[in-house]
């Protein structure tokens, strides 16, 4: 009987997160699979279309604009946030008093609600009354209010709040790998005569090497799926300028209606929009794989 309980009790401890996985994650995307083949409005009858669906997907302009912006967004992002996560590591991996007031205070962003992030960043950025346009021509640094939420600066404005929001998670990330390279290390490289370049480009990133790859993949997927703010602020506008893919996807299965005009549901082609962006998110991701290879053959 006590052997019985012994073999069982691993199959019990993991049933709660196996059914939640199976129920939350694996179900909805079977369900979403399989309306990729049909027109289905969330209501009423479905109709068998069978590929049609993904023939007005690559026909759809948005839905290629979604795409671009998409890259952009996330290449601002990631080549900003992650440079400057890793030097606020370094800074903070040293011991000066209020070194962990300042983590928290970097930590902080990722713990706000995406929403309520968003809103204060609409009080900061909002063209007409915005608290950064009053301070900008206070001091004369403009003379007219920047329309930071207009065609031209939206997507900037976007990396810039999704860089404001991602830093923080990124350098506790790298804090952990820095505290488990030998201190022994650094003072050899001391004695040798390194200087604070040498050190951080031939010990510090080398060795920060599996943390560094594992943070990258983090980013990249997180910058691709990432749509909360830009739906709160802009709602993918002005004209699309900000319009990603997720966003898009989201649209479709819960539409946003604007001026009180009526917006149809799309379950069955938002269905075959969220396939392909997963399609593509899971390329770049392969892509990066390829890439860590040789980052591993350099390290190495």
């Amino acid at each position: 009987m006590r052997k019985t309980g012994e073999k069982l009790s691993p199959y019990v401890m993991t049933f709660p997160s196996l059914f939640l996985t199976l129920a939350l994650g694996i179900y909805p995307i079977l369900w979403a699979m399989r309306y990729m083949f049909y027109s289905y409005p969330g209501y009423g009858a479905k109709k068998f279309i069978g590929f049609d669906n993904f023939t007005r997907l690559f026909h759809d302009a948005e839905y290629g604009r979604s795409v671009v912006n998409t890259l952009v967004y996330a290449g601002g992002k990631i080549v900003i946030t992650l440079p400057v996560a890793l030097l606020l590591a370094v800074i903070l991996n040293r011991a000066f008093r209020g070194r962990n007031l300042l983590k928290a205070i970097y930590f902080l962003p990722t713990v706000i609600s995406t929403a309520v992030m968003s809103v204060v960043f609409y009080v900061i950025f909002n063209s007409y009354n915005g608290i950064l346009n009053q301070y900008l021509m206070r001091y004369g640094i403009v003379n007219t209010n920047v329309d930071w939420l207009g065609v031209k600066l939206s997507m900037l404005t976007m990396i810039i709040i999704a860089i404001w929001g991602a830093i923080g998670n990124y350098m506790l990330l790298f804090l952990a790998g820095l505290q488990n390279i030998p201190s022994d290390i650094y003072e050899s490289a001391s004695i040798d005569g390194a200087n604070p370049w040498q050190t951080f480009s031939r010990i510090t990133v080398p060795l920060l090497g599996p943390v560094l790859q594992m943070i990258i993949l983090l980013a990249i997927t997180a910058a691709l799926k990432g749509y909360e703010s830009i739906m709160v602020l802009t709602e993918g506008g002005p004209v699309g300028k900000t319009e990603v893919m997720y966003l898009y996807v989201y649209k479709l299965f819960f539409p946003i209606s604007s001026a009180g005009a009526a917006v149809e549901q799309q379950i069955g082609y938002g269905s075959a929009v969220g396939f392909v962006s997963a399609l593509i998110v899971g390329a770049v991701t392969v892509g990066y794989f390829a890439l860590s290879k040789r980052l591993n053959q350099v390290y190495e």
